[in-house]
């Protein structure tokens, strides 16, 4: 079965194959409806190894009680605050690499850092938490 898909605008043909029950993945239930979408108004920039895109803010991902967890898993690379320290909204606190590409975890609120339960070269998994502020 051939398909046409497209990927920030540029469309490319596909050939897939289905498969019966018992080869490769088990179904887990009735496949959800896929409905075509408009394309993007416009392209993304080109992307630079290790940063964001021009625009974007650092990733921050808070959580209930003040604490800023991993959007991603990764490694620690670098700690750039403290506990005791006074960070304000959009501060970079650390930065994980993932995949060869940095992430620069930003803090989602202004406050101070309660403690900081990991450390440079740990490997860390999506949603843990890596700063605590109060």
């Amino acid at each position: 079965m051939k398909l046409k898909i497209t990927v920030h605008g540029v469309a490319y043909e596909v050939e897939v194959e289905v498969l019966d029950p018992g080869e490769g993945f088990a179904p887990s239930g009735p496949l959800p409806a896929v409905r075509p979408t408009a394309p993007r108004a416009t392209t993304p920039p080109p992307a630079r190894h290790g940063a964001a895109p021009e625009g974007a803010p650092p990733a921050a991902a808070p959580s209930a009680g003040g604490a800023v967890t991993c959007p991603i898993a990764g490694t620690v690379v670098e700690l750039k605050c403290s506990p005791g320290d006074t960070v304000r909204e959009g501060q970079i606190l650390l930065v994980v690499e993932a995949m060869k590409m940095n992430t620069s975890i930003a803090a989602p609120t202004a406050g101070r850092v309660k403690s900081i339960p990991v450390a440079a070269g740990d490997n860390v998994r999506e949603g843990q938490t890596l700063v605590e502020l109060e």
